[in-house]
């Protein structure tokens, strides 16, 4: 949809969008009609291009998302804007940035660990992350703000968690506030789904005294002839059926 297309109210709103991914889509479906994960890629460096999307989203603007084949043939994602009566002028003004006392709060209470993989790292390798995803409760205003609502995380869990919630129907087109409270992705401590699926899971990490027991049990999985996960899995059910039986 060209921009010459649009009503002046609707592309006022556009053009107030400041983040500079979602701005890039903005304009690159303005004046191409769509963009697709290829062009996020390729035309601007995007290593995630759903979080792009995601972003215009969150900034209040609907997207639609469908499938077209890449320049090598692959099915590929594609977007391009949904009915603007959809729009969320509550989002327009775009996050609220989290103040820095905010953040070291976070890491006093947490101890710096990523609530997923329960790993310590260094501040400035943890991101404040809500529990309840963005786009299912907006933002809090300062003043409201509560601890307790977010969690930290590691570049590497933020990244599971956000491909996990753009796939999850209860992100997509549900929005029901209770789904997310019992989603492993916002209790990791006591959930009953991940993204409504009935899994379990568990994020290990070794640490630096610990790589020893790693690679150990990785050349056992070696031998097996499996992945470490399922290695791991199948030695813990012996001990389950062990002590059940």
């Amino acid at each position: 949809m060209h921009e010459d297309k649009l009503p002046a109210e609707i592309l006022f709103l556009l053009k107030r969008i400041t983040n500079k991914r979602a701005k890039i889509v903005i304009d690159h479906i303005l004046e191409h009609g769509s963009i697709t994960t290829e062009d996020l890629e390729k035309k601007y460096g995007y290593i995630h291009p759903p979080r792009a999307a995601r972003d215009v989203r969150e900034a209040g603007i609907p997207l639609v998302t469908y499938r077209v084949k890449s320049s090598d043939g692959r099915s590929i994602a594609a977007y391009k804007f949904d009915d603007f009566t959809k729009i969320n002028k509550g989002k327009l003004k775009g996050r609220i940035p989290i103040p820095k006392y905010f953040k070291n709060n976070l890491l006093i209470r947490h101890d710096n660990e990523c609530r997923i993989c329960c790993y310590k790292f260094a501040g400035r390798y943890l991101q404040v992350d809500h529990k309840i995803p963005y786009e299912i409760i907006g933002d809090t205003p300062e003043i409201e703000r509560k601890t307790g609502d977010y969690m930290l995380l590691c570049s590497s869990c933020n990244r599971a968690k956000s491909w996990s919630c753009e796939h999850c129907e209860n992100w997509k087109r549900i929005k029901d506030l209770e789904l997310c409270k019992t989603c492993y992705w916002g209790s990791p401590e006591d959930y009953s789904h991940i993204a409504l699926k009935n899994v379990r899971r568990i994020d290990l990490v070794w640490n630096e005294e610990e790589i020893s027991e790693h690679e150990y049990f990785k050349k056992k999985a070696e031998q097996d002839h499996i992945q470490l996960s399922a290695y791991l899995k199948k030695l813990l059910g012996k001990i389950y059926s062990r002590h059940n039986s």
